[in-house]
């Protein structure tokens, strides 16, 4: 069966990359038994460089290969930083803008051939090396201009050198503001006062740390060969198919310990139950990639999955009715993790688009009136299946700048008021044919990128029946997720319907989404307002409290005037998991998990 499989991958042309040759102790022979977790992602990666990538899906694998300085207690509700690479909290001085951080001693980088066959120590220089990789302008990383606004002193110029000068990056080149102050102790010197910055060095996802002679090594091909210092090691990947990996065997001796707090029932009792533990608990991890819901849905009632994280809207009557978890999954020992989600759904505009975009009044009456009437309410009804709530806002849930009771008119669902604010800016329909054209006569036609599973269907059918009863005309432009992220960070679009989960219990992370220095990157909308700007930069520098607050509440408002996206959710999120699999508890902010669960050993199997 493994041959006949090989030879029809290899008949359609799919890549797969057995990656065990690289390094003896994936080589070894499987144990009798593994502990292995299985389950899938409903959309495609795009590979595993973390300074490259920016798709959660991709990012849920780099969080287990790599590892950043800092990262977040898996019990500790509310989040709790804890050192990772780091020995300990940093040291901060007075005014928050140097920040000296000391290494732990004898960690490893996986074994690889880029070391020659020596076990390689991780060192305050592959630190450095890591962020200025962010500032290569050849890396062309997505996180470089949420770095940039941290402020470390001398990066920004040392990309600006070899931008202006048309010369490889220089790497050799010291950095005021990034420097290794031994082997094992490195500092950071900012322009400014940055009181959270700590949280930007705890995401192992995006910052985890890479060793120079590994990405020399393999170059353009560096997004197949991740090698981290983490508790996982990539063994094989079918791109877009399958993604398998194993437990690092020379990973440093690491135990379950947590502080969840006293009255947190659910992580006391994981406390007590895996206290003591070395980490990892499981041996190997086995993802698939099934991006339409009921094969998915099907292959965990099946048993071939150990977990279903998110319930398909469509199965969630069968799984969760009325939010209490279906008798006949109880039955079986299923359990359910249902927790209001961190996250926001927007519709973005390309504020580029000659269409939909702009800052001409006429323009913006457009994006305001399609927001007006979009039905959000007939969207969680019948889409979401009653498992979300309204937005209001661009920050989400659970994160700092959120009010819960902010309300805004803007995102009411008013058709009448859409179909009046249309007319008075000229968008009418002048031929009869009951499709609005522009204030110049010309076609008025809404191009919106879309998937092609039954969830993002359904979610497309509400709104283009809302434009409908508009009179604007609605394309769908099918693709895969993938391939619509790529499209919209370069500019190619109209509307796109997108989701964002928020990386850190800071709310700055979701105002990225308007600000003019992130356009290509975290600023899908493309949004270029000056006022934006100045309260992100201010939002920057000041430490949590009321005039912060304010803050967050001024840009919400701006981006609601100027309308780049419409909020649409909050999802209410539902994973389930079959009786063997022990331990799993939903994060908040972070994907490095699989280190902190266990599962019931099982027999070998090789796919």
């Amino acid at each position: 069966m493994t041959r006949r499989r090989a030879l029809l991958a290899s008949s359609l042309g799919l890549p797969a990359w057995p990656l065990a040759a690289f390094a003896t102790d994936r080589a070894a022979a499987p144990p009798a038994t593994e502990r292995v977790l299985r389950y899938a992602l409903p959309a495609a990666e795009t590979g595993f460089d973390p300074q490259q990538i920016s798709d959660l899906y991709s990012r849920t694998v780099t969080g287990h290969i790599f590892e950043a300085l800092y990262d977040y207690d898996h019990l500790a509700r509310p989040q709790q930083l804890v050192p990772m690479l780091a020995e300990a909290m940093p040291e901060i001085d007075a005014l928050h803008q140097t920040f000296t951080v000391r290494l732990r001693r004898g960690v490893l980088f996986h074994d690889d051939p880029a070391f020659q066959g020596r076990p390689r120590e991780l060192t305050a220089e592959d630190v450095v090396y890591t962020f200025k990789r962010l500032y290569d302008p050849a890396t062309k990383s997505s996180s470089q201009p949420a770095f940039e606004e941290l402020g470390v002193i001398g990066l920004r110029e040392l990309r600006q050198a070899a931008l202006d000068e048309r010369r490889p990056f220089d790497y050799a080149a010291p950095v005021e503001g990034l420097q290794a102050l031994d082997r094992y102790t490195v500092q950071f010197r900012l322009r400014e006062s940055r009181p959270r910055f700590v949280t930007a060095l705890a995401s192992p996802d995006i910052w985890g740390v890479m060793a120079r002679e590994v990405v020399e090594r393999y170059g353009d091909r560096i997004m197949e060969h991740p090698v981290g210092t983490g508790p996982f090691m990539l063994a094989e990947w079918r791109r877009s198919s399958r993604i398998v990996l194993v437990r690092h065997p020379r990973y440093r001796e690491r135990h379950y310990d947590a502080r969840p707090a006293p009255g947190d029932a659910e992580g006391q009792a994981l406390l007590a139950r895996f206290k003591g533990r070395r980490l990892p608990m499981i041996d190997r991890v086995e993802l698939s990639i099934i991006e339409e819901a009921q094969p998915r849905w099907l292959a965990f009632l099946n048993g071939e999955q150990d977990l279903l994280q998110i319930v398909p809207p469509d199965f969630i009557g069968q799984a969760i009715p009325g939010g209490e978890l279906a008798p006949h999954l109880a039955r079986r020992g299923v359990r359910k993790y249902r927790v209001p989600n961190s996250d926001v759904n927007y519709i973005v505009f390309n504020m580029e688009h000659p269409t939909v975009g702009g800052l001409e009044p006429a323009q913006v009456a457009l994006r305001r009136a399609i927001s007006l009437g979009h039905d959000v309410d007939r969207e969680i009804r019948i889409a979401r299946r009653g498992e979300a709530m309204p937005a209001q806002q661009l920050t989400t849930p659970g994160t700092s700048g959120h009010d819960p009771a902010f309300r805004t008119d803007a995102n009411a669902h008013s058709p009448a008021r859409a179909r009046a604010l249309l007319d008075l800016y000229g968008f009418r329909d002048r031929d009869g044919d009951g499709w609005r054209e522009r204030p110049d006569g010309s076609p008025l036609t809404l191009e919106l990128l879309a998937q092609s599973d039954q969830s993002s269907r359904q979610l497309d059918e509400v709104f283009k029946k809302s434009m409908d009863a508009l009179g604007l005309r609605v394309e769908l432009k099918v693709g895969q997720w993938a391939e619509n992220l790529k499209a919209t960070r370069a500019g190619r679009f109209m509307v796109w319907r997108v989701g964002s989960s928020a990386a850190s219990p800071d709310g700055q992370g979701a105002m990225e989404r308007a600000y003019s220095g992130s356009i290509g990157k975290g600023n899908l909308a493309r949004l270029r307002l000056p006022a934006f700007d100045e309260v992100y930069l201010r939002l920057q520098g000041l430490p949590d409290g009321p005039e912060r607050e304010a803050l967050f509440r001024q840009a919400n408002k701006l981006a609601l005037a100027y309308m780049p996206y419409r909020v649409t959710v909050h999802r209410i999120v539902c994973d389930l998991a079959h009786a063997p699999l022990q331990g799993y508890r939903r994060p908040p902010f972070w994907l490095s998990w699989w280190s902190f669960v266990d599962i019931e050993p099982r027999p070998t199997r090789r796919d």
